[in-house]
């Protein structure tokens, strides 16, 4: 029978383990930090929702408006009520240690050994085709270096992360890595009422020079974060420091409790399949431009690989090879993905490239029949076609949005206005001091990557 090891306990590795646990093929999942929390904003669209059978008691918000805040701070309201969403449409707003360990946990119940270990080394056999050897520290009994331990299994699914170590064994070729910070952030519950069911996302060259900034609210705090690709990764801090500045008067007395930060493929790796050796979710690169959404990509890429393996190996009673992998798993994933990437690539490369474009993508988010689209692309997962007039419509908006952009694009920056009445209050402006004052108050570790 089939033997398959997924190497990290993320949503792609524990997706992945899930269906190969209901074929019955015996299966292996790592996974070295069982209450790791992802910096990440946390948003899943709708249709993850019932796909992966998530209950509600994971899921802390359900976002039904959005305001986009331009680097000027013009402010786009963007509500689902207007657009003709019922009530049950909303994106769901998650902890990823909460999340993941929800995902990590049902495999578990199903069949998979789920094994609290980190792989720290993988012996691929002649021409990487295995069996492979994996040597691993198994923490199951505590202690700081855990007991070494080997594993030999006919498969590989490498779930872990943008630094890979089953990508490096394969042999699966660099890309360039972003990073994420975030920050949590405890607010007064007056003022954390007003993020009830809403999030907010800003741009401008203060708070990314490729990405969005968020505030993203959570059970009982909002995620502050931001990201930037590999080249500006040493003016992370100052991005920071720059979105906490623009919502410094919608965070009054905001404490910060925790201090996280990741990094995240800017896009695919050369090779994603290599012998019996395949890569989903961060490990393979899959996180979209623009949006930077990756949680939904995601599982979806361990449920299509594991899917495949299925498939191929008839339930597990023969080993697939290389070819009929790549027939399968890529093939299909590229064709029903492809453009997705391709056209989000595209979209942020005009949008992001400098302030006066990001007024112009703020300008055309207050467009009604922009909205609809991407809201419904976004819950549904789906290509949503325009017609004639609309495509008419949004290339003359897109022009004179551009035009007007370059007369708007601010020279300096400032807090957009307080959303419950305040003054700049108590909010800490020096990083330092808040992460200290963050692992004084809070004993989660504070990791700064």
């Amino acid at each position: 029978m089939l033997r398959v090891a997924v190497v990290g306990g993320g949503p792609s590795g524990s997706c992945a383990a899930e269906v190969l646990a209901k074929a019955g093929i015996q299966t292996w999942l790592f996974e070295r930090k069982l209450d790791n929390a992802k910096p990440c904003g946390g948003a899943i669209p709708l249709c993850m929702v019932e796909e992966f059978g998530l209950p509600d008691d994971i899921i802390d918000r359900k976002v039904r408006n959005m305001k986009m805040i331009s680097p000027s701070n013009r402010e786009v309201d963007i509500r689902l009520d207007p657009l003709g969403y019922d009530d049950n449409a909303y994106i769901g707003m998650c902890r990823r240690e909460v999340f993941d360990a929800f995902l990590r946990n049902r495999a578990a119940e199903l069949g998979t050994t789920l094994v609290n270990g980190l792989v720290q080394k993988i012996d691929t056999g002649a021409n990487r085709q295995g069996p492979y050897t994996l040597h691993y520290a198994d923490y199951s009994a505590g202690g700081p270096t855990g007991e070494a331990k080997t594993l030999e299994v006919d498969l590989i699914i490498g779930a872990d992360g943008a630094n890979s170590r089953v990508a490096k064994a394969m042999d699966a070729g660099d890309y360039n890595v972003a990073i994420a910070f975030q920050e949590r952030i405890k607010i007064p519950a007056e003022e954390m009422s007003y993020y009830e069911d809403l999030a907010e996302m800003y741009v401008g060259t203060d708070v990314s020079p490729d990405f969005y900034a968020w505030v993203f609210p959570k059970y009982d705090h909002v995620a502050v974060g931001t990201g930037t690709m590999q080249q500006n990764q040493s003016l992370i801090k100052g991005l920071q420091k720059g979105i906490r500045e623009r919502a410094s008067k919608r965070l009054f007395k905001g404490e910060v409790i925790k201090v996280e930060a990741h990094p995240i493929p800017e896009h695919p790796r050369p090779r994603r399949v290599v012998g019996r050796m395949a890569l989903v979710g961060d490990a393979a690169g899959y996180v979209t431009k623009s949006s930077g959404e990756g949680i939904y990509f995601a599982a979806k890429s361990g449920r299509m690989c594991a899917e495949a393996i299925v498939e191929i190996s008839n339930s597990g009673a023969k080993v697939p090879t290389e070819r009929e992998i790549k027939a399968t798993y890529l093939k299909r994933w590229d064709r029903k993905y492809g453009a997705t990437y391709a056209v989000l690539d595209i979209l942020q490369r005009i949008f992001y490239r400098n302030d006066a474009a990001r007024e112009a993508f703020v300008e055309m988010c207050d467009d009604k029949d922009v909205q609809k689209l991407t809201f419904d692309s976004y819950l549904y997962k789906r290509v949503v076609m325009m017609n004639p007039w609309q495509q008419i419509k949004l290339t003359m908006r897109t022009l004179g949005s551009l035009l007007r952009g370059e007369a708007l694009a601010p020279s300096n920056y400032g807090p957009v206005p307080s959303a419950v009445g305040r003054s700049d209050g108590d909010f800490l402006a020096d990083e330092a001091s808040q992460a200290i004052k963050a692992k004084s108050k809070n004993k989660e570790t504070v990791d700064v990557g």
